[in-house]
């Protein structure tokens, strides 16, 4: 896979042309990476100080995704990574009908875009749900400073091993688990992220509808809303419309290793889920 070298795309203005017109030039103040709160979970987690200034120069600009926009296409060419500041995207492929399949959700703190390493253009859509702010890093330019940083390529490494994670994930959560099982898995990882990202991990609002979790979980809009109410029933969530309080985060663990929830009652028995894929 061939890139542009750093010294192109520095001095090219036209190598990373501004991206579509839905994007929209951020009005907030500058927010440099040292004072970004999500620094911690971003490109830029775990270096040292006498290198984030440096760093922080691979954040070529800042932009608004409006709700509904597309962030990048399936098959555009692969040039940067997204770190996301504020908001919430999904990704989609599309078969041959058209039929929208959603792969991932992404939330503040997390990247955008590294699909497209492998083969040099993007492997997805990247839709936001709502109105989102993204900081834009040409991989030139992220190549160029991790070769006098070890520290952003440590962190680079351990981005795409999350990632492989996460497929991993994903396979198991289609392959193996009833809709019991995908559903609180689903949930525990959102209250995983959204703890890592500062944010409540027991109240929150899901960002995505109902049949978008339903085809990322390969499971039916009724099915989904039928397990959701099965766990409220047992009393460990409480949903209204699209808020979720997770009341007894270690009964939905339970339901990993029991398989569900037993007909009147919460699940009992079985070992907890420490890290929920």
């Amino acid at each position: 896979m061939m890139f542009e070298t750093p010294a192109q795309a520095i001095g090219t203005a036209s190598a990373y042309a501004l991206p579509p017109v839905w994007f929209a030039p951020s009005h907030e103040p500058k927010v440099t990476c040292a004072k970004c709160q999500l620094r911690e979970t971003c490109l830029s987690g775990g270096t040292p100080p006498e290198d984030l200034e440096r760093v922080e120069g691979i954040v070529y600009v800042r932009r608004s995704v409006k709700r509904g926009k597309c962030l990048f296409r399936a098959g555009d060419e692969f040039k940067s990574i997204y770190a996301i500041r504020n908001g919430f995207f999904k990704t989609t492929l599309a078969d041959a009908e058209g039929r929208e399949q959603v792969t991932g959700f992404f939330m503040s703190g997390e990247l955008l875009g590294i699909d497209g390493l492998g083969n040099g253009y993007c492997e997805s859509n990247a839709i936001a749900l709502e109105d989102s702010e993204v900081c834009m890093m040409p991989y030139a330019l992220i190549e160029k400073v991790a070769r006098d940083v070890p520290s952003l390529q440590r962190r680079l490494h351990t981005v795409l091993a999350r990632e492989i994670v996460r497929n991993h994930g994903i396979m198991l959560l289609l392959g193996s688990m009833n809709a019991d099982e995908r559903l609180a898995t689903f949930l525990l990882n959102l209250s995983m992220r959204y703890a890592r990202s500062g944010v409540s991990a027991s109240d929150f609002v899901l960002r995505m509808k109902r049949d978008e979790i339903g085809s990322y979980l390969g499971l039916r809009l009724e099915t989904v809303s039928r397990v959701f109410s099965s766990f409220q029933r047992g009393g460990m969530i409480e949903v209204q419309q699209r808020e979720i309080r997770i009341v007894d985060s270690a009964a939905l663990e339970r339901v990993l290793s029991t398989g569900g929830v037993p007909t009147g009652g919460v699940p009992t028995g079985g070992i907890p889920l420490k890290q929920p894929c």
